[in-house]
């Protein structure tokens, strides 16, 4: 990464210059998997798909920041990618080498002004946490609260509109090669999520309306962003203590199931009362407090914000499956907005979404899936799924199902690796009392209005 020399008057921009030298270094690194892939093409060959995805994979690791952010976000979307390459991706790593104190002090200089520093009374040099868009150092207020204080690497806005044309050019590979879906509507839902991440302001919204929607329920605890010490770069929030939800693999079952049952009002709640989700299913943005009594939230990068229509469709197709109602469920799929259905299409998008809904159909204590793995959780449903769109598709995926899709997946692993059994039915029914998406509607604008944050957008 390059230094920073913007200042808090001089807002970085997305550099041309900034967006050609990326691209040369992605292109660099791609132009190796792209020989991979020309090569294969030619000459065929068992295990053609594995070589190009280890190939496509190095290239994304050495490229860093936004492009290997993405890659990591697809590869937990099951059926976006064939299995090999989702298997690949899915290696590249979160945690990324942090960047030195010279640098933080420039960045923080550079959004906080030349006396950053006499606003904490101590602020840790060495960064508690780095990832692909930026780092987090620990500091102590005068006041002695400790919060987090989110630094966003230079030259990112920049890095994001060369790597979304990269990603594009990625994309082409894997369309030439499956063909089973039509991600153009899928690839614009990443590359707008992806530009709001880098929108720390947006993220400070984002925190006050999942404390507001989740405000009823006092076992989640959101953090507290401080405004005045924070920019668009720059996200200074309460410091928040907790354990992993991996420390409680081994826990009691009853620990186990309380904790997963925090995750789905955590999740659901917000989706079936103000059609809002978290998008990012990383365990690492839950943690657990007291012994299992207790969940914060973390990270607010990738919320979405629905359009409440889309929120009806979800439980429409979960009334219809109930029902065994055919019709209705080709109703549904229309209203979540996918494109050119057929009845043989919504036969395949019902093997999937039997796999979705399963857990919340099944009136009993079970657990989210019965003999798989978190790692393998979907992967079976969405290649079987790919391998039936190949003969009877393409289908045209609406952009809302991406994070939607993405954050359910993310959901059910968590489920696996706490080994939780609950019943789905009963939650997800309790979740549902009441609903009526005239009233979801309302909600979301009041919520949306109170923070500051648009409505419903695309």
């Amino acid at each position: 990464m390059t230094d920073d020399a913007s200042s808090p008057q001089d807002p970085e921009r997305n550099r041309l210059t900034g967006r050609i030298a990326r691209t040369a270094k992605v292109g660099a690194n791609l132009s190796g998997a792209g020989l991979t892939f020309a090569a294969q093409s030619l000459f065929g060959g068992d295990k053609g798909d594995e070589r190009i995805a280890r190939a496509l994979a190095a290239a994304l690791g050495k490229s860093k920041g936004p492009l290997m952010k993405v890659a990591q976000m697809v590869s937990t979307i099951p059926d976006f990618l064939p299995p090999e390459y989702a298997a690949e991706l899915s290696q590249l790593q979160a945690e990324a080498p942090a960047m030195g104190w010279p640098f933080v002090k420039r960045r923080m200089r550079a959004e906080l002004g030349a006396g950053w520093q006499e606003s904490f009374a101590d602020f840790e040099k060495e960064a508690a946490h780095a990832a692909s868009l930026g780092q987090v150092h620990m500091a102590t207020m005068h006041d002695g609260r400790r919060v987090a204080c989110k630094l966003q690497y230079p030259d990112m806005a920049s890095a994001v509109e060369s790597d979304v044309g990269q990603l594009k050019t990625v994309l082409g590979l894997f369309k030439r090669m499956d063909g089973s879906i039509d991600p153009t509507a899928m690839v614009d839902e990443i590359t707008d999520r992806l530009r709001e991440e880098l929108d720390y302001a947006r993220e400070a919204k984002h925190m006050a309306l999942y404390e507001l929607m989740l405000r009823q329920h006092d076992f989640v605890t959101v953090p507290d962003p401080v405004l005045d010490l924070s920019t668009d770069r720059l996200l200074t929030m309460t410091w928040m203590d907790g354990q992993r939800l991996t420390a409680f693999e081994d826990a009691p079952q009853e620990t186990r199931n309380r904790i997963a049952e925090m995750l789905f009002w955590t999740w659901w709640g917000p989706f079936n009362s103000h059609a809002v989700i978290h998008g990012d299913p990383h365990l690492g943005n839950y943690q657990v407090t007291g012994e299992g009594t207790g969940l914060n939230l973390l990270d607010f990068g990738c919320i979405r914000v629905f359009p409440p229509e889309f929120v009806s469709g979800v439980v429409d197709l979960y009334r219809a499956l109930s029902n065994d109602d055919f019709d209705a469920t080709f109703a549904a799929y229309e209203k979540w907005g996918f494109e050119g259905l057929s009845k043989e299409l919504v036969e395949v998008l019902n093997i999937w979404a039997r796999f979705i809904y399963g857990p919340l159909l099944d009136d009993r204590v079970r657990s989210v899936a019965d003999g798989v793995t978190a790692g393998e959780y979907g992967r079976r449903e969405a290649f079987e799924v790919r391998r039936l769109l190949k003969e009877k598709g393409p289908v045209k995926v609406p952009r809302e199902f991406v994070f939607m899709d993405r954050a359910a997946i993310g959901l059910g692993a968590a489920y696996l690796r706490l080994g939780a059994e609950l019943n789905f039915y009963k939650l997800f029914n309790e979740s549902l009392e009441g609903f009526d998406i005239d009233k979801v509607a309302a909600r979301q604008a009041e919520a949306t209005e109170a923070v500051g944050l648009q409505s419903a957008h695309k």
